[in-house]
């Protein structure tokens, strides 16, 4: 069974597939600029890599391409050999891990495209666009939501009346579940122990924290929204919605304007004075910009204060692991979280932490807890949905 998954941008279209038979990455490829006159693509397969540039006027053209490319390559025998299409979809109401996509996600989809506004409508668009113009292809809906429903309600719910919680499914949902299940999944394969404590950050242009035990999700700092928990590049994070009256009042600016700045342009970005790229952060804050250094110094601080809660609701922690962009090439950020934390066994071994890549071990000897950098698997994690749910 051969599979594509999908990663959507409003302009962009990023794929892997895989050969579920022994779960193969057989190609990889994307499409920038769809719908300008000219859309560059890449494909990379057997180790070459061939770059191209084609018209490509909305996603369907897009994937129909990219397709052709795949056969010419061998990748696939024909467009029909493929199974299905998968997506790691982020949110809708009253709907959550992998579905078939029909009108009825997609509604679910739209009615949610508020909370989520950079991922639902570039993806309800193309995937409306790619249900209409190639129905013989299942498209599947993988829902970052779903890792995290074995969550409780006492770490689930917000203080608000019950029935906002019934009714309009106002809680906190939280996201990024197809890269902490990947990592679940591996560090207890890697720890040889299937009911492993472990705290999971990943950390990237969008940033969460999650709290695992026995392979499931026990708590994650995004809640209602991809906009909360820690600071992420350009969104805000945690933040008191009773600031809001102030800024309505303060600015004169609509509520849609508040929103649009703290969805677009906060976060890093607005703490640092315009820069959201951690590498530039690092070398700014270095050369003594107070700014970026105040970035720094939150984003940090926000990480360290859910690793000490979800220490505390996991009774302890066997592995601590590193993910994502800056999760993965930030000594300066996994430098900061373990700084200090001796009390609790975590020692980090800051020579192999300077110069670590690729999944490994940061700990020292004596630390009782493993400190891990470890490349996700979103797409496999999705291609493994998109095969469960057709085989179902």
């Amino acid at each position: 069974m051969k599979i594509l998954v999908a990663n959507l941008g409003s302009t962009s279209f990023k794929y892997r597939l895989f050969d579920m038979d022994g779960e193969k990455l057989l190609a990889r490829g994307g499409v920038e600029r769809i719908g300008a006159p000219v859309s560059p693509c890449f494909v990379e397969s057997g180790g070459t890599r061939a770059d191209a540039e084609i018209v490509a006027k909305d996603h369907a053209a897009a994937v129909t391409l990219c397709l052709e490319q795949l056969s010419q390559r061998g990748c696939l025998k024909d467009p029909g050999e493929l199974a299905a299409i998968g997506f790691k979809a982020v949110h809708a109401k009253d709907v959550s891990g992998a579905q078939r996509v029909d009108e009825r996600v997609l509604a679910a989809m739209q009615a949610y495209a508020d909370v989520a506004p950079a991922h639902n409508p570039p993806y309800i668009n193309a995937m409306r666009l790619l249900a209409s113009k190639l129905p013989q292809i299942p498209l599947v809906a993988s829902f970052e939501t779903g890792f995290h429903e074995t969550i409780s309600a006492a770490e689930r719910s917000y203080a608000i009346p019950h029935e906002w919680i019934e009714k309009h499914g106002v809680k906190k949902w939280g996201f990024h579940g197809a890269s902490h299940r990947y990592i679940a999944m591996r560090t207890a394969e890697l720890l040889k122990n299937p009911n492993a404590k472990i705290i999971s950050f990943h950390l990237g242009g969008s940033n969460s924290v999650c709290a695992i035990s026995e392979g499931k999700s026990r708590a994650n700092s995004l809640g209602m929204s991809p906009q909360s928990g820690l600071p992420h590049n350009n969104r805000v994070g945690d933040f008191d919605i009773f600031a809001l009256p102030v800024l309505l009042r303060e600015t004169g600016k609509s509520i849609e304007e508040i929103l649009d700045i703290l969805a677009n342009h906060s976060g890093l970005l607005g703490l640092s004075g315009g820069k959201k790229d951690m590498r530039d952060l690092e070398q700014a804050a270095l050369a003594g910009d107070a700014r970026s250094q105040v970035a720094l110094d939150v984003f940090i601080a926000s990480i360290r204060h859910y690793l000490g809660a979800y220490m505390v609701l996991l009774g302890g922690v066997d592995a601590i692991v590193f993910t994502g962009g800056i999760g993965e090439n930030s000594s300066v950020t996994r430098s900061g979280v373990c700084a200090n934390l001796g009390w609790f066994g975590i020692h980090l071994d800051e020579a192999k932490n300077k110069s670590a890549k690729g999944e490994t071990t940061l700990q020292t000897a004596d630390s009782k807890v493993q400190i891990w950098i470890m490349p996700t698997n979103e797409e496999l994690v999705v291609a493994r949905q998109t095969r469960d749910l057709l085989t179902r």
